[in-house]
């Protein structure tokens, strides 16, 4: 995915059980924050939780200043950092204050949960696996593609709609061309 993020890469993990674990990895492409601090994946300051984000956050700088009244502090000047932030104070409800196009993903290391959201109008992509012994996400098919036991199986029928209407686009669907691959739809709860 060098492509999708030419200005650097990251990766973090944890193995939480002997049969459990969690890695994360990221491809930057720097637009708002170009320092190393905003890289991802981004802790928050007590590590406990870990973003990977895909998008942009147009109204940041406005949750920034709403958070720093409320006590939080910023060691970046980041929309991803805002994102951690807002989870903190806000939970899942501050998907509902964000305005721009986005996929993220936030993994609390206490609560052993994982937190995922794609923007209203699913501009960025947020494509995923969940099988009862892996669930994986990515921007791209082929990302997911490169995976041991994801399934390179197809709808036939939804290439030839592709085909010959483009503007039903390949996932405009939950479920997506390929079929191991989900998409969340606009309507789906966070």
């Amino acid at each position: 995915m060098f492509h999708r993020g030419p200005d650097g890469y990251g990766q973090w993990g944890e193995a939480y059980s002997e049969r459990h674990a969690v890695a994360i990895g990221h491809r930057r492409l720097s637009i708002i924050d170009l320092s190393d601090a905003a890289s991802q994946p981004m802790a928050d300051a007590s590590g406990r939780y870990w973003l990977t984000f895909n998008g942009e956050i147009y109204n940041y700088i406005e949750l920034r200043d709403e958070l720093k009244a409320m006590g939080a502090r910023f060691r970046t000047a980041s929309d991803s950092e805002v994102i951690l932030e807002a989870y903190k104070v806000w939970g899942t409800d501050c998907v509902t204050r964000f305005n721009g196009m986005y996929g993220f993903a936030i993994w609390d290391t206490s609560a052993r949960r994982l937190f995922a959201a794609r923007d209203r109008f699913g501009e960025k992509p947020f494509l995923f696996v969940a099988k009862p012994e892996l669930f994986a996400f990515a921007s791209e098919y082929k990302a997911l593609l490169t995976m041991p036991g994801v399934s390179r199986a197809h709808d036939d029928f939804r290439l030839l709609r592709f085909a010959t209407n483009p503007s039903t686009g390949l996932d405009g669907e939950r479920q997506t061309v390929f079929d191991d691959m989900v998409c969340p739809l606009k309507s789906d709860p966070p």
